[in-house]
């Protein structure tokens, strides 16, 4: 199960799991494309709607069977503003999708667990943002720390369900919000100059890497890390 699988990290990560024959329940706010060659599920679903997500969560369970492993990754980096110019109102807005959608999906997919009686794997999308603040983003370090503290308080709390819970920083991955990133003036986001460096060395995690990094943690032989925040290492070159 992946959220926010429309597009960028989202959709990858959905393609690489696709090649490897996994059955995938999708959605965003825009209806992700199913991959072909597996059984898949997917709807538009707006992660703030808990009752949506419960329907969803609920419709897949039912035609593809409880996910071994869940992904909340959907969100969003604006505003990016100085503090002094963040509203209320806007920091409510983007908390509402990269927090309470956590949120909304953990508690989903704590009920299609239950209701089959089954453990499974939580794995948060966080960031490196998460650990320290950054000028412009004050709205998105605030929530990613708050993703971090919501997983490591559910692993916590649900040892019968969970085998693991993580808050997964996947590094830099190009997507459509790292360009959206480097358009930015530097008055405005003042750390600019170092995503375009980043670029200008090609130095990402590809989609792939990261889903294959969450799935060898989550069903592999090796050691995974603990529960609570977790980094995916940057890819070989």
């Amino acid at each position: 199960m992946v959220t926010g699988a429309s597009r960028g990290i989202g959709q990858g990560m959905a393609a690489w799991f696709a090649q490897q024959g996994a059955a995938l329940a999708l959605c965003a706010r825009h209806q992700p494309e199913a991959p072909a060659g597996v059984p898949a599920h997917t709807a538009s679903v707006d992660v703030t709607d808990a009752v949506a997500m419960r329907a969803f969560a609920d419709a897949a369970a039912q035609r593809l069977g409880p996910p071994d492993l869940w992904i909340n990754n959907a969100g969003v980096l604006e505003p990016v503003v100085p503090q002094r110019e963040l509203t209320a109102a806007a920091l409510a807005g983007h908390l509402a999708i990269n927090v309470g959608g956590v949120l909304n999906g953990t508690q989903a997919y704590l009920a299609v667990l239950d209701a089959a009686d089954r453990q499974g794997v939580l794995a948060n999308i966080s960031s490196g943002a998460s650990l320290a603040g950054r000028a412009g983003w004050s709205a998105y370090c605030a929530g990613k720390a708050a993703v971090d503290r919501l997983t490591e308080t559910v692993a916590e709390e649900e040892t019968v369900r969970l085998r693991a819970a993580w808050s997964v920083a996947p590094g830099l991955v190009d997507t459509a919000m790292q360009e959206l990133i480097r358009t930015m003036p530097e008055e405005r986001f003042p750390s600019v100059g170092w995503f375009r460096d980043r670029k200008r060395n090609n130095a990402f995690n590809e989609p792939w890497w990261v889903a294959q990094t969450i799935a060898e943690w989550a069903f592999g032989a090796g050691d995974a890390p603990p529960s609570g925040f977790a980094r995916v290492p940057d890819q070989p070159r």
